[in-house]
């Protein structure tokens, strides 16, 4: 019996030293990873930028009965950006977007014009409020190309604060296809539709029957800048 205890308690130990083994091999590799190289500088030029709407999509999103999150967008936007990417907290954007541009993509409109449905009086009322702006008040430089964007958003004569977090995904100063600088951006942003008077469908309270009163906004966005120059060669001797 004793020898079986033995035996047992031998094969126990056998069957932990390799785990033992390959946690202290896992450690050491752990440690001597390299660290994620810092994000180089992106060489483009400070200035006045635009945007560029074949590059840009505005979505929204809303959460449908607890079931999926429904995503819809606006088509057309202009926007203007002054742009350091030096100093990011010196930058500055305004935005506008044409209400009824919204796309909704809704399978059958003969059956029913969702698109019509929701620019209506009782959703965003495009006849009276054509347009939602977003203007920037501050950007506060939360990375090397990270920021957050504090502005106020006005959605139907209504004026209230939002906050974008964006992303500065990079850029060129132009080349011999495109004679002005680009750049892109990625950004994320929630409102609260009831702040600005769409109180319609918002699920009672401690149920998700309806549609969420919290609005997610994600924006996908290039801009076209400063004309490039062209570096010139060098003359050679005569």
């Amino acid at each position: 019996m004793k020898r079986l205890l033995a035996l047992s308690l031998l094969a126990a130990l056998a069957a932990c030293a390799p785990k033992h083994e390959a946690a202290k091999e896992s450690a050491a590799q752990s440690a001597a990873a390299p660290a994620t190289p810092a994000e180089e500088p992106v060489a483009v030029p400070a200035g006045a930028y635009t945007i560029d709407p074949a590059h840009t999509s505005i979505l929204f999103r809303v959460d449908h009965l607890g079931f999926s999150n429904y995503t819809a967008r606006f088509k057309k936007a202009t926007a203007q950006l002054q742009f350091d990417p030096n100093n990011l907290a010196t930058s500055t954007v305004t935005v506008t977007v044409d209400v009824k541009s919204l796309e909704t993509d809704y399978p059958d409109p003969a059956q029913l014009d969702f698109n019509a449905e929701l620019l209506g009086e009782g959703w965003l009322n495009a006849v009276k409020y054509p347009e939602i702006t977003f203007r920037s008040v501050s950007v506060e430089p939360t990375g090397a190309r990270t920021m957050r964007i504090n502005g106020e958003l006005t959605l139907r004569g209504v004026t209230k604060p939002m906050v974008l977090e964006a992303r500065f995904n990079g850029g060129y100063a132009g080349h011999p296809m495109d004679k002005n600088a680009r750049i892109g951006f990625s950004a994320t942003g929630v409102l609260k539709r009831s702040e600005f008077g769409i109180t319609y469908g918002i699920p009672a309270p401690g149920t998700k029957m309806g549609v969420s009163d919290e609005v997610n906004v994600i924006i996908e966005t290039e801009f076209s800048g400063p004309a490039w120059t062209a570096p010139t060669e060098a003359s050679g001797a005569n």
